[in-house]
């Protein structure tokens, strides 16, 4: 970690209803969750600080610079695009502005366990027209193409549903839920509720390869299709019908776009700032609030500075926050209740620079195992939550390839490609766990081994591995270090239904009265597009807000002003 450095515009920030400065928010992590909190409540009026423990901001979403190659470290599918265009035009701006997007075609090339080891891998590319689509899974399965057609009009009506009625609530008034569309598509919603999205798909397609080609997006969210509600089936829209883009230069520009809104709303960036614990001071009980227990003072930092805060939001990991930042007595979800909930997947990540062309490979690859159950009972086992003794990694995986030199060439150097592999592991905190050299090391970076050689066998380049001429290779370890992930996970707590919407853990903690949470540990859950709707949430929090609308765009400077008596801010304001 390099010294700490400090980052703001020093522009001046809307005043209070009183014509007084706004109130103090800290808000913990850059991840993408943190930055777009501190830039809405920047531009709402708040003096925010943002405290980040690394020497940049970005999470999970970061960039590696290595040996002349550029590797997104984390998310590197841009999906649901109207999300991100909602949230610049929260804070006045359009997206199209601050990336250049474009638009992959074919979105993914997609490779299937040859029949013998040694032989090359069946699939098929899904291409970014749907037409062509419907023609290539006829081909497959007669009356396939047919049939998925109708399963991506219906995942487009789930999508819409949840967008205009779930993704933007609160849960604080689940009456607001129950609006006429949802009413009348409320037997379909149960369905969808009460069938995993494996169930759902074999009643749509027979083609092994065809079910996985409509599951895959259950990994997304840190578990399997035997395990999610079908109710994600709506992540099919995101590929068949919206299509994948991506932004050239690599998602980090994500970051930097972010980052520089968030400096020019006002917001200080304080980076190699590692926050140790929220403070809390104990507040008598009250009938009216009967699980209180404190009000957050601010937060305190490793080296022992105490920054001050009216309000904190916590985009750190969800279970480092609420058991290492918080005191047990402060905690929503103390040490042991998390041996109730399931961490979801972690994976190994091998960044690779490679020596000459790799066409054989789309921007996007998925590799599918045959015996695609037992890969996932090996990696998430078969309960809620199995121990990590429990689980193993697989000898053949499923595998994702990311080679962005196919879109954009400056991410290597010339003659060169870089491939991105991330692949489903264990959330095991031991894989990995120990300095360069040690068996701990060694064994992942065997495994780094053996996944390269499986993707060059299985795409054709059997000389893969001898054409890495630079590498970096991440273990749920890594993640548990950096990142204070929950047993290693990489995407955090899998959305099975009862670790979903209003079974989630909330965004406003019942114990400490001014602490909000933002990020993937909260609603509405993983993956960018959630984490910046979160970070709206916590806007709405702080404004007493309880629709299941975005608030409308672009928000005016000065906006936490209009606080309504049961908002947060309101409070903040009044000093109550």
């Amino acid at each position: 970690m390099t010294a700490p450095r400090t980052r703001s515009a020093g522009a001046p920030r809307a005043s209070g209803r009183d014509g007084g400065p706004g109130g103090r928010v800290v808000v913990v992590g850059g991840g993408i969750g943190g930055l777009m909190t501190a830039a809405l409540l920047a531009r709402g009026g708040a003096h925010v600080t943002l405290l980040e423990r690394h020497d940049r901001v970005g999470g999970r979403m970061g960039t590696l610079e290595l040996d002349g190659f550029r590797f997104d470290t984390g998310p590197s599918w841009y999906f649901m695009p109207e999300v991100f265009a909602h949230a610049f035009a929260l804070l006045g701006e359009r997206v199209e502005d601050h990336l250049d997007l474009v638009r992959l075609d074919p979105a993914y090339r997609l490779f299937t366990e040859p029949d013998h080891p040694g032989g090359l891998a069946g699939g098929f590319e899904l291409s970014g027209d749907p037409e062509v689509n419907w023609a290539t899974f006829e081909a497959l399965e007669p009356g396939a193409g047919e049939a998925v057609r109708r399963y991506a009009e219906d995942a487009s009506t789930a999508y819409r549903t949840a967008l205009d009625h779930f993704l933007w609530t609160t849960f604080q008034r689940p009456d607001r839920l129950l609006s006429a569309p949802v009413v009348r598509r409320a037997g379909t919603l149960v369905d969808l509720l009460t069938h995993t999205l494996a169930e759902k798909i074999e009643t749509t397609v027979e083609h092994p390869v065809l079910r996985q080609a409509l599951g895959y997006h259950a990994v997304f969210l840190g578990s399997s299709p035997y395990r999610v509600p079908a109710l994600y089936s709506l992540m099919s829209h995101l590929d068949l019908v919206d299509g994948v883009q991506y932004p050239r230069g690599g998602m980090y520009t994500v970051i930097e776009a972010l980052e520089r809104l968030a400096v020019r709303e006002g917001v200080e960036i304080r980076t190699g700032a590692d926050v140790v614990a929220i403070e809390v001071d104990d507040v008598p009980w009250s009938a009216r609030a009967p699980r209180r227990t404190g009000v957050a003072r601010g937060v305190r930092l490793a080296g022992g500075e105490l920054v001050e805060a009216d309000v904190v939001v916590s985009g750190a990991d969800r279970h480092h926050t609420e058991t290492a930042l918080l005191e047990p007595r402060h905690s929503d979800h103390p040490a042991a209740s998390w041996e109730r909930h399931g961490p979801g997947i972690s994976a190994l990540l091998v960044m690779a620079g490679v020596r000459g062309s790799l066409p054989e490979l789309a921007h996007h690859s998925l590799f599918f195992t045959r015996d695609w159950p037992g890969n996932f009972d090996d990696i998430l086992g078969t309960g809620r939550s199995t121990a990590p003794a429990d689980l193993r990694v697989p000898d053949v995986a499923s595998v994702y390839a990311s080679r962005t030199t196919a879109t954009d060439p400056t991410a290597a150097p010339p003659g060169h490609e870089n491939l991105f592999l991330l692949v489903p592991f264990p959330a095991d905190a031991s894989l990995g766990d120990g300095p360069p050299g040690s068996p701990e090391r060694e064994a992942v970076e065997r495994y780094a081994d053996r996944f390269l050689d499986q993707v060059g066998s299985w795409a054709g380049v059997p000389d893969l591995r001898d054409r890495v001429v630079t590498r970096h290779v991440v273990a749920p370890a890594d993640f548990a270090r950096d990142l204070s992930a929950w047993r290693g996970t990489a995407l955090g707590m899998e959305h099975t239904l009862a670790q979903s919407a209003m079974f989630r853990p909330g965004d406003a903690s019942a114990r400490v009265a001014n602490l909000l949470h933002v990020g993937g540990g909260t609603i509405p859950g993983v993956g960018l597009p959630m984490c910046l709707i979160s970070a709206e949430l916590v806007a709405k929090r702080l404004l007493g807000e309880t629709s299941t609308r975005p608030l409308p765009a672009p928000l005016r400077r000065g906006f936490l002003d209009a606080a309504r008596p049961a908002g947060l801010w309101s409070g903040v304001r009044s000093g109550a």
